[in-house]
């Protein structure tokens, strides 16, 4: 009867669901009593710090049967609410609940053996030296511990445990491959308070310990290979590559670049391992090393790393690939800087040269690339040693710049002596194609056309004068800027044409500015500085005609000319002699006011005051003479000492014309005050050291003086009678009636004589 019961209910599905929901049950409270089972292992474990492996294990395999029975429970339920969903969604869903609490429970389980077995793993592989493993393992385990995280658990306490446990054991093995780190990549520096200088780099030493079998193939010991990936598995190997390459560029790589002096030495210890060391070459006397030095002690110490510490793949990088990352940009701008810059040419016949050090800087990336420190194809540093006719311009540029401005703010008073005879000393250049075409023509019909009227040798050609040394060498430098222009590429050469330009634009602004207060305060400068000016001009007019048809179109297309600039240096050394010139003048009037107007002469104060002002003028325009003597070209001199002297007896004759009064005494000694004037005036004219020809130009006294003959008709008339004044006269055709009008020479008539009769007669007669 029972069996009967049992099959009607078998078949209706009803005994399976009682029996499905007595299993669930059954399996629920299996589940608990493994939970708790299973958290109280792991607090003991990994809370209470309590041994229980064999526990541990036969729980996992307690939990392996659990989760065996939960699959094939789950299937059977699974099968039969697809059959019975009609009817048993109600009763299903309940026990699915149950299920998947039961399922979350089981995955927790599941994730916690995961962790477990991962810690374990980790702390065998750790002991064993295995760094890949135990950080591979370490990885599994924060993964078990992330994703139990995820879960909303009150079991907070055990996963801090959890946590606090995986961070120790990160924490251990980062020390153990910290330390095997040191053991293998041993630096010896100088101490940090020694300066940076070459005695202290020779105290640099890196050890790369070997540490592996004489069996071993070459290349980097397996030690270092596990460490290595162990350390990027764990996100600390950038780290250490970073610190790592700034100590080499600092200690090695730099030093062996700025100091020619500076080698490496390697060496091969069968304890130590690989040795690099810096030494000093004592030979070595250059300055600076050159790009092929500095690219062969470079690829020693780099090859040297790659063979012994980098050649090891990260992932899919190699270990050298993230070392020339870190360093390449910074080594490449210590090897243009200290390196390149200073092997660009001084000239432009050098350059052809130049391309050797392009080759070996192709070479050199060339083995950087098959190390894979370098990737790409363009890179900084060749670029740098192919852009040769640039850097060669901007250098030729700058120390042109520089050398000018040195020669622009030095002392001015160095001078050399410029003769009509003399000539610039320009280069012989070749002639331009265009010009041999028009030779070659002329000459298959000669005919020679001549102006018999011919200028002479000296037209065109500078006086006689003395230039500021410096400004000499300026022009001179300028000339050799403008060659090196020729021939080179077109942007080379406007580069340095218009450099040539800009300076002396520059010597246009600063000089003046910055000899401003010597050019007034000593009349020497002012007169070198108007000769420099001058000087310059007269050569800005032909310089760019010699070079235009020698440089690329661009320029020679009517750029190339200094002609615009001429105007503006002769006007800049006019107004420097001219300012001086009113300084010179304000000096005489100043002197010439202190003789109280020539009045009352017999005070014998009024005597002095007026005897001393004469002599200090004549003082003045002597020393003037001696200060511009021989500086100034002969024709400007005179012109000057004539305008000073000029306005010293323009100042003369202006007093005593307006004296009222002249007593015979006064006129005595007005005679005798103004003689010194006539006697000693011609003589400061000596333009010229030798002495017997500068009595040519104090003989033409009046062609400079304007006022000379004015002044000397004055001093007689203070002496004369008054007949001798009518005669001079001459009914206004004599040399008095020349140099005075009429009403002048009345007025004089007037101070000096009484009036008389014949004094009537006399003014009668000035008409």
């Amino acid at each position: 009867m029972a069996s009967f019961v049992t099959e009607v209910l078998a078949s209706s599905g009803k005994l399976e669901k009682d029996d499905l929901s007595c299993k669930i049950s059954k399996l629920s409270r299996k589940v608990e009593d493994t939970k708790e089972e299973v958290c109280e292992m792991i607090n003991k474990k990994y809370n209470d710090f309590l041994p229980s492996l064999q526990g541990s294990e036969e729980l996992i395999l307690q939990v392996d049967e659990v989760s065996k029975d939960m699959d094939v429970l789950k299937n059977c339920i699974e099968t039969e609410v697809q059959q019975n969903v009609h009817v048993a969604v109600a009763e299903y869903a309940k026990l699915k609940q149950q299920l998947e609490k039961n399922t979350v429970i089981i995955t927790m389980l599941g994730h916690l053996k995961e962790f477990h077995s991962a810690m374990e793993e980790s702390n065998k592989a750790l002991q064993d030296k295995k760094y890949v493993v135990a950080a591979n393992q370490l990885q599994r385990a924060k993964a078990t511990v992330d994703s139990l995280k995820g879960w909303k658990t009150s079991q907070l306490p055990l996963f801090s445990a959890l946590s606090s446990e995986f961070t120790v054991q990160r924490e251990s093995l980062i020390y153990h491959l910290g330390d095997e780190w040191k053991r293998l990549v041993i630096w010896r520096l100088s101490s940090s308070k020694e300066p940076a200088d070459l005695k202290s780099f020779l105290k640099v030493e890196l050890n790369l310990s070997h540490s592996c079998s004489k069996d071993e193939e070459p290349g980097p010991p397996a030690v270092l290979c596990s460490v290595l990936q162990a350390l990027a598995i764990q996100g600390d190997l950038q780290y250490k590559i970073k610190l790592f390459s700034q100590v080499l560029l600092k200690n090695m790589l730099k030093p062996l670049v700025m100091f020619p002096s500076l080698s490496v030495r390697v060496t091969e210890q069968q304890e130590k391992g690989t040795v690099l060391a810096l030494q000093s070459l004592e030979e070595s006397q250059e300055e600076r090393s050159t790009p092929s030095q500095v690219y062969s002690k470079l690829l020693l110490v780099l090859t040297t790393l790659h063979s012994h510490l980098l050649d090891v793949s990260i992932g899919d990088k190699k270990l050298t690939a993230i070392m020339g990352e870190l360093i390449w940009e910074e080594i490449s701008r210590c090897i243009i800087h200290e390196c390149l810059l200073y092997s660009i040419p001084n000239n432009s016949s050098q350059l052809e040269k130049y391309s050797t050090v392009i080759k070996e800087t192709e070479e050199f990336e060339k083995s950087l690339k098959e190390m894979e420190y370098l990737q790409g194809d363009s890179t900084d540093l060749l670029k740098y040693s192919r852009d040769v006719n640039c850097h060669f311009a901007r250098k030729k540029c700058k120390d042109f710049i520089v050398a000018a401005r040195k020669l622009m703010t030095s002392e001015m008073h160095n001078t050399v002596k410029i003769t009509p005879d003399y000539k610039l000393r320009l280069p012989k250049l070749p002639a331009p194609a265009s010009e041999q075409k028009v030779k070659q023509e002329s000459r298959k019909d000669e005919v020679t056309m001549e102006n018999s009227k011919q200028l002479s040798a000296w037209s065109l050609c500078l006086p006689a004068c003395r230039i500021s040394e410096s400004v000499q060498q300026l022009m001179e430098l300028a000339l050799n800027t403008l060659c090196e222009s020729v021939g080179s590429s077109t942007q080379c050469a406007l580069q340095l044409f218009f450099t040539v330009r800009h300076v002396f634009q520059l010597f246009y602004d600063v000089v003046p500015t910055y000899h401003k207060e010597n050019l007034l305060k000593f009349p020497h400068l002012a007169a070198i500085q108007h000769n420099n000016c001058m000087y310059l001009a007269h050569h800005l007019l032909t310089l760019g005609h010699h070079f235009r048809a020698h440089l690329p179109p661009p320029i020679s297309e009517g750029v190339a000319t200094f002609v615009d600039m001429v105007p503006g240096f002769r006007k800049l050394g006019a107004q420097c002699f001219l300012a001086q010139m009113h300084v010179q003048r304000a000096e005489l009037l100043e002197r010439l006011s202190t003789a109280h107007n020539f009045c009352n002469l017999d005070d014998e104060d009024n005597c002095i005051a007026a005897n001393k002002a004469v002599r200090q003028v004549i003082h003045q325009l002597k020393q003037l003479g001696t200060v511009w003597q021989d500086v100034l070209p002969v024709g400007i001199y005179c012109k000057a000492m004539g305008n000073l002297l000029n306005t010293a007896i323009t100042e003369v004759i202006a007093k005593i014309m307006m004296l009222e009064d002249i007593s015979s005494e006064d006129g005595e000694h007005l005679h005798t005050l103004c003689q010194p004037l006539i006697e000693e005036g011609p003589l400061v004219f000596i333009p010229l050291v030798e002495e017997n020809k500068n009595r040519k130009y104090q003989e033409e006294v009046p062609l400079y003086v304007r006022k000379w003959s004015t002044f000397k008709e004055l001093v007689i008339v203070l002496r004369a009678n008054l007949q001798e004044i009518v005669d001079r006269w001459a009914d206004g055709k004599g040399p008095l009636a020349v140099e005075f009008s009429c009403s002048e020479v009345k007025n004089l008539i007037r101070a000096l004589f009484q009036n008389t009769e014949r004094r009537a007669v006399a003014l009668t007669k000035i008409k």
